[in-house]
């Protein structure tokens, strides 16, 4: 791989060290002469507007930085799986759109995440049938949808394999982070879960060492164990940096920028 993405968790609101706050559309060029990293992953609760003027401003920025966009990661608050039909409609809806901004701002994929349903515990059925319909919008537009193991209810990796399959797109795929699954599981469960997911992955996954769960709890990634089983699906897509603590964030992110690229080489 030419370049590895910087997952952006010091942009916008989010940011909370002492340095100012980076406007979005300023990142790429921040990320490049950081990290000579080329590529960044934008977070829908970062963007200031989805309008078109302000997505031309975004999309001139990080080419003026010589940059691009590997991913978009979205972040809905409707169930796609709910039993309520108007809540699948609004989470298909929402999906929809970041998939038109995708398209505005020149990202080849997006995460679309899949929101706990207070109605109904998650259903492969149900949640199939409402990616069938944003993949379907996706494909139209040459653009990846990725699944994550982000929460351990309705993103459960092995829930999220099932639905991968049960689709059968090549246009939805899986999103493996490091670290999620680890935070809810013992390991076995976890690099299991990982394995699992990277025969679904295609064009990005997040690279953590480490974070700290919702009981305060740390937990730790085995790096090396990780990108063996990446290597082994021989998984050819971007490596995205996710650093997520408190504290100065970039030379921990170098660091981590620095073992990926050994990992990989």
């Amino acid at each position: 791989m030419a370049s590895y993405p910087f997952r952006q968790f010091i942009a916008g609101s989010d940011h909370k060290s002492g340095n100012p706050t980076i406007e979005l559309k300023d990142f790429a060029a921040h990320v490049v002469e950081k990290f000579n990293v080329l590529k960044i992953e934008p977070w829908t609760g970062h963007f200031s507007s989805t309008d078109p003027k302000y997505l031309a401003e975004f999309r001139a920025a990080v080419d003026k930085a010589h940059a691009g966009v590997a991913n978009i990661a979205v972040d809905g608050e409707n169930s796609p799986y709910a039993a309520d039909h108007t809540e699948r409609e609004k989470a298909i809806a929402y999906s929809k759109q970041w998939i038109d901004v995708a398209v505005a701002i020149g990202s080849p994929s997006v995460r679309t995440n899949i929101p706990r349903a207070k109605d109904t515990e998650p259903n492969v059925q149900r949640l199939a049938e409402s990616l069938r319909q944003v993949v379907e919008h996706a494909a139209s537009r040459n653009i990846v949808v990725h699944l994550e193991n982000d929460n351990p209810v309705s993103e459960d990796p092995f829930f999220l394999v099932q639905v991968i399959d049960k689709v059968n797109s090549p246009w939805l795929r899986a999103l493996v982070d490091f670290g999620n699954t680890l935070n809810a599981h013992d390991e076995d469960y976890a690099y299991r879960a990982m394995d699992a997911m990277f025969a679904h992955a295609y064009g990005i996954c997040h690279v953590k060492d480490g974070e700290v769960n919702e009981q305060g709890k740390a937990t730790h990634v085995d790096l090396a164990r990780t990108f063996a089983i990446l290597k082994r699906h021989k998984y050819k897509g971007y490596c995205s940096i996710e650093y997520d603590a408190p504290g100065d964030p970039y030379k921990p992110t170098a660091d981590l920028i620095e073992q990926t690229v050994r990992y990989l080489s």
